[in-house]
């Protein structure tokens, strides 16, 4: 079997793609496998870090906000339409799975123009544009969420939850061990704060408005600030720390990558998050109580109505990115003071995981590709 896997740009697409590739390894050994992402973007790395490989289009996102830069956009999308269609002449892809991104556009756009089946990995509760347009000539489109069939045909949807990392909620670990690996006092609540691989500017600077007051409540902090604002934010700790002099290591580690995230899962009492859909995935498995602060800067707002899905359920709380600075910290001491109102969340979040969705993706590509060769 011969599997093209396209998309990417963030870990929110990388990682569920990942996950399927891997999946397709464990059941199907004999499974070939080849990525196709976007030039310049996160794939290109993580991808052959993973062991697999990947070709690169020079496919780039529409600039909405400076319409005249999109000739540009236009010239590299027929560049890749190009490109794409030489890669199936290449390849020979039995199916092309689309994880949304840049590259899963043209690409299956030009698998679905040759009579290649395509399937469709939708992470969002608000589907991405790219999927929408592709859906209609999609063998099956997998699903995290009910109610998809206002963006899809409802006899091509699968409802299998999003592929997380098998790592991420494999530690293992109970919550003091977790700590002490960690670095932290286990008799303390822990509060994990993480913006992304690249950081989140609003979450750090809600955090600097608040630190003080969170440590105050007797809670410890890790503070992943992202690579973007790493610089700015030890700086910030270098004046806290002054100020602070008996805040210790074993109550505050602020650092701009987290590699231990199965860790983090494992440890915290609470999580303060973004709300992409990989994220939600892994909170939802791990049970893990959650305020997320969706971020305005993508498109259709998805990560809005990401988080509503989950506190319209009591499943977390959200705090809208424009209150994050005035209200976070107050939110943090208010959750580790009602002990059972974690609980509830974290009772609530879990009902709402679909563990395995790797394996049901794996399986049903192999269903396509099968019933395609009779």
């Amino acid at each position: 079997m011969k599997v093209l896997i396209s998309g990417g740009g963030t870990g929110g697409h990388i990682f569920p793609a990942l996950s399927i590739a891997n999946a397709l390894r464990r059941l199907y050994p004999d499974t070939e496998i080849l990525f196709v992402g976007a030039l310049g973007r996160m794939e290109m790395e993580r991808v052959p870090e993973a062991g697999y490989e990947i070709v690169g289009l020079p496919v780039a996102g529409f600039d909405r906000k400076r319409l005249w830069r999109n000739f540009k956009v236009l010239a590299k999308l027929w560049k890749s339409i190009r490109m794409a269609k030489k890669v199936l002449a290449d390849f020979h892809p039995d199916i092309c799975v689309g994880v949304g991104g840049y590259a899963s556009g043209p690409m299956l756009k030009a698998a679905q123009k040759k009579g290649i089946p395509t399937l469709l990995q939708e992470q969002n509760s608000y589907a991405g544009v790219t999927n929408k347009l592709l859906a209609k000539k999609a063998k099956a489109i997998c699903v995290a969420y009910e109610g998809m069939e206002r963006f899809f045909p409802q006899e091509s949807i699968m409802l299998t939850g999003n592929p997380v990392r098998k790592n991420i909620i494999a530690s293992g670990v109970d919550r003091a061990h977790a700590k002490q690996e960690l670095g932290f006092d286990p008799a303390r609540p822990l509060v994990a704060v993480v913006g992304g691989s690249l950081g989140a500017r609003t979450i750090n600077e809600a955090m600097k408005a608040g630190l003080a007051k969170i440590l105050g409540s007797g809670a410890s902090v890790l503070w992943q600030t992202g690579k973007y604002y790493s610089r700015e934010c030890q700086e910030f700790m270098e004046k806290f720390r002054r100020e602070y002099p008996t805040v210790k290591d074993d109550r505050l580690k602020v650092m701009p990558f987290v590699k231990r995230m199965d860790l983090v899962y494992a440890g915290a009492d609470l999580l303060v998050s973004r709300a992409g859909a990989s994220t939600i995935s892994e909170v939802q498995i791990a049970g893990m109580p959650t305020i997320l602060i969706p971020s305005p800067n993508v498109a259709e707002d998805h990560q809005r109505k990401n988080a509503e899905a989950l506190s319209s359920r009591g499943a977390a709380v959200m705090v809208l990115d424009a209150e994050a600075v005035d209200k976070l910290a107050g939110e943090i001491v208010r959750l580790l003071g009602d002990t059972s109102a974690r609980t509830s969340i974290a009772l609530a979040v879990q009902a709402m995981a679909l563990p395995g969705a790797d394996d049901k993706i794996a399986r049903k590509i192999k269903e396509i590709v099968t019933d395609s060769t009779k």
